[in-house]
Parts: structure tokens; sequence; C-alpha cells
């Protein structure tokens, strides 16, 4: 039988309780109940009610999903980084918890996607009304997955972010201090967001959401500078001793060259914590103690 208890609160569904997923699940718990599934469970904070399942097996979503949801967030993460690990995580697992939510009261499915859905490789701006032609299979089933999420027979938002980091997420910061990164100058635009601002980024537009406001189909999240690769290295590499670029380091990502713009997630009352990468990073080379 499903999970069902007393309709005093909100009651939100974080499917993929990851690191991003559980992040937001921690937010939304001050007003809301809050259920995460994943197939750990015991990985959940205490205050975020479990859901064991697996979203590419629809029998362990068969009674296993709490009643009279408000909202679901869609939040996975590939267990593999080819396209059949793309499509069982964006588009399969999806499709799945839809047909499991059949009949359920849902005012609004929040879709995690990426702006690896753009290719645009000009430095040109983009926005959320700009062609989206991915370049690779990871963005291509993306990409599906968004348009199975807008076409579903719930109100759906898709919000899609560039490059996360953050005190989880150290890879980029930890390659520089190594010497694995050395960007060739003037480097591609890159495009990124602090993992604290990304979760508080869905927490207010899923609260908006609760709220009863109008929520547009699509946002960009991403923070404020967009800038070239080298410009970040070179900023790291003066606030903290690194490495000198060590033979086959890096060159850049394979993201194109483009400028994100968050207007539009601006504009809907958001505030960044972490504006550039600056004070991102700037507070994680304080955490480390490192000068």
């Amino acid at each position: 039988m499903a999970m069902t208890d007393s309709k005093d609160r909100a009651r939100v569904l974080v499917a993929g309780c990851g690191k991003l997923g559980g992040a937001i699940a921690s937010l939304l718990t001050a007003d809301a109940t809050v259920f995460g599934l994943r197939r750990r469970t015991n990985l959940l904070a205490d205050d975020i009610r479990p859901v064991s399942a697996d979203l590419t097996d629809p029998a362990s979503l068969t009674d296993s999903l709490p009643d009279d949801l408000d909202i679901v967030i869609y939040c996975l993460t590939p267990s593999r980084y080819d396209d059949q690990g793309y499509h069982d995580a964006y588009v399969r697992g999806l499709k799945n918890l839809l047909a499991a939510l059949s009949g359920q009261p849902v005012k609004r499915l929040i879709f995690i996607s990426s702006t690896g859905v753009y290719s645009q490789d000009d430095d040109s701006w983009v926005n959320e009304s700009s062609p989206t032609q991915p370049a690779r299979f990871s963005g291509e089933q993306i990409l599906a997955g968004e348009t199975l999420a807008l076409n579903s027979q719930f109100p759906a938002t898709v919000i899609r972010f560039s490059g996360i980091y953050g005190p989880s997420r150290r890879r980029f910061l930890q390659e520089v201090i190594e010497g694995r990164m050395n960007p060739h100058s003037p480097a591609p635009y890159s495009n990124r967001i602090h993992e604290e601002d990304a979760a508080a980024a869905v927490h207010h537009l899923a609260t908006r959401a609760l709220e009863g406001d109008t929520l547009a189909d699509c946002y960009i999240g991403t923070d404020c500078e967009p800038v070239r690769l080298d410009d970040v290295v070179n900023w790291v590499r003066e606030q903290i001793p690194c490495a000198s670029p060590v033979e086959g380091a890096r060159t850049g990502g394979r993201a194109g060259s483009k400028r994100c713009c968050n207007q539009r997630l601006l504009d809907s009352g958001f505030t960044f914590r972490y504006p550039d990468f600056r004070s991102g990073y700037r507070a994680m080379i304080d955490e480390t103690g490192q000068q």
C-alpha cells in the first residue's frame, strides 16, 4: 500500500536524492513533508522520509510512492556515462515515474536538466529561448527528458544548470592546485553555479509553485558571470599556491564556448549567495586553510 498521512503540510517527492537532490530535500523540510527516492535510503538525512525504489525498474515503484504529492522534483544522474546510462537516467526513469504517478494531484514537476543541451561555440549569449541542438549524446538524452517532462500530464518546469561546483565537487579546483589544468589563452567561456545556489534555486522555485505563483517552463541556473576558463585558472593561482602545469595537463572542457544568461531566474526573485566564481572559490579556498 502507498504511504499516507494527514495532509497538513505540502508534500514533496525528490526523485534522485543524491548530492544535489539531498540538498534540495533538506532545504524543503522546513516547510514541507519531503520524501527522498533512491536505491540506498540509508544515506538520506533523518528528516527526509525514505522511498526505496529503482526508477529504471517499474515494479519497484508499485505501491511505494507517497500519495497526494504537491511537487515532484526529478534530479537523477547517470549510473554510467554512456548513451544508455543517460537514457536510463533522463528518459526511461522519468517515463516510469510518470506512469507510477498517474492520478496524483501534482501541482508542478521540476526536471533538473543541464546547459549541455546547448552546443553554441561562438562566445554568444544563450537564454531559455536559444536553439537547443546538443552536440553530444548526453545532451540529446537530457533534451529528450526535458521534452518528456514538458509534455507530461503535469505542469512542468525545467532547470538547466551549468557546471555545479562546491565543497562536494572540488575536482576543478584540485586540478588547478595540482597543475593538472592549463587552458590556452584566450580559453572558451565557461559557466558555473555553486552547489548551494543550485539547491537554493530549486527550493526557491518549488516554494513559489507551492504558493500558487506561475512558473516559466524553463530557467537557466548559472551564476552572474560567464568567464573564460583561463581567467578562472589564473585567478586561482593568484589566491593559493599551485603546482606548475604537468605534462598532459587538461586544456579545457567539452562544453563549447557560450555565455549563459540567468536573467529569468533573477527576475523570479532569486538571490545568489555566490554570484560569481571568485566568491564561490574564495569560500572553498578559505575552508582548506591554505593561503
